[in-house]
């Protein structure tokens, strides 16, 4: 693991004349010690999401223009490619096919899905399908109207599960990799007020986690292909301890690289809850719930010794590292902040 070069990607707005429009700040990382160095940063507007391709050989990123695509150089550097748009108001989240052939945008702000072409050489290409949520929710100014948050492919690429937090709905297309078209094939309806917000699988695909943002919990499905109900509910488990501020929300979810644990972050009391994972079960159980010295923390990414984690905390305009004792259910704060302008999310690559 130590002779191992990694580099780290942070998406971040740049509304505010300090950030000189630098929406992609790049970190050389010190895995060992759970430290960052920002090395470069690129011009892009209002980089709220970004994400690598499967091969790692490029990288994409919302922009106020649309989508932007960028080929990663040897060294972790960035090269423009090129920028698409994507017919609508900005995206807020990014996903992939896995053989990278068709990229999918979610639509926080008019409830929208769009899937684009991706050609071969990485560039982003035309739109194939977009599709518009309606319908409405109970939360005036939160969850009121279709807000989608997060497309995601079934670990089979046959259904894309698309979280609409506005109307407290996972609605599940069917995905034709010919065409790049979606159809509409069954709906997964949580509690009123929860607000699905982020859903993953593990690495296995057997299970399925979902993060309620109003609910500040997280729902745990199996997940079989061949079942007659696809997604099967066996757990919900809450983000925040009992003594948590009324006004939290659960913000970002992620697993460590090899899978034993969970991560999540909850803006408002600004903690990093770590759930351990039984992998024959699916089923999480809380293995510490702590304060991220940030605010509103709107994503965690973890190191990939899963030793130490950042959080990336927008209002703060900071990230914060930290090491993870998973024995004694602590995280000891590693250094101090760095400083970055309302970042929104962090991805790591392996050079």
């Amino acid at each position: 693991m130590s002779n191992d070069k990694y580099v780290a990607y942070v998406s971040s707005y740049t509304k505010n004349a300090k950030s000189k429009g630098q929406g992609i700040h790049i970190y050389d990382m010190n895995v060992e010690e759970g430290r960052v160095i920002e090395r470069d940063s690129v011009s892009i507007n209002n980089s709220s999401y970004v994400i690598l391709s499967t091969d790692e050989k490029h990288l994409y990123s919302i922009c106020d223009e649309g989508v932007t695509s960028f080929t990663i150089l040897e060294d972790g550097s960035l090269s423009l490619l090129n920028t698409a748009g994507i017919n609508g108001m900005r995206g807020c989240h990014l996903s992939t096919t896995r053989d990278n052939s068709y990229l999918f945008v979610s639509g926080y702000h008019d409830g929208k899905v769009t899937v684009l072409k991706i050609n071969e050489d990485g560039s982003i290409g035309a739109i194939t399908d977009e599709v518009f949520h309606s319908g409405l929710g109970s939360i005036a100014e939160r969850n009121f109207r279709p807000h989608v948050s997060c497309c995601v492919l079934t670990p089979d690429e046959e259904i894309l599960c698309v979280c609409d937090p506005g109307i407290d709905q996972i609605k599940l297309y069917e995905f034709n990799n010919s065409t790049g078209l979606l159809s509409l094939n069954y709906i997964l309806r949580f509690h009123l007020e929860s607000a699905p917000r982020q859903i993953m699988f593990s690495a296995d695909g057997k299970f399925a986690y979902v993060l309620c943002e109003l609910k500040n919990c997280i729902d745990v499905y199996s997940y079989n292909k061949d079942a007659k109900e696809r997604f099967d509910f066996i757990q919900n488990i809450f983000t925040v301890r009992k003594n948590h501020q009324q006004n939290t929300a659960a913000a970002s979810m992620r697993f460590s690289i090899n899978g034993n644990h969970v991560f999540c972050t909850n803006a408002g009391d600004d903690t990093l809850t770590i759930y351990n994972v039984d992998k024959k079960t699916g089923l999480l159980t809380m293995n510490s719930s702590l304060p991220i010295s940030g605010d509103y923390p709107k994503d965690v990414c973890i190191f990939p010794d899963c030793n130490h984690v950042i959080s990336v905390n927008q209002d703060s305009n900071s990230l914060t590292t930290f090491t993870i004792n998973y024995q004694k259910g602590l995280i000891v704060m590693n250094g101090k902040e760095q400083k970055i302008i309302q970042p929104n999310n962090m991805i790591i690559k392996k050079l």
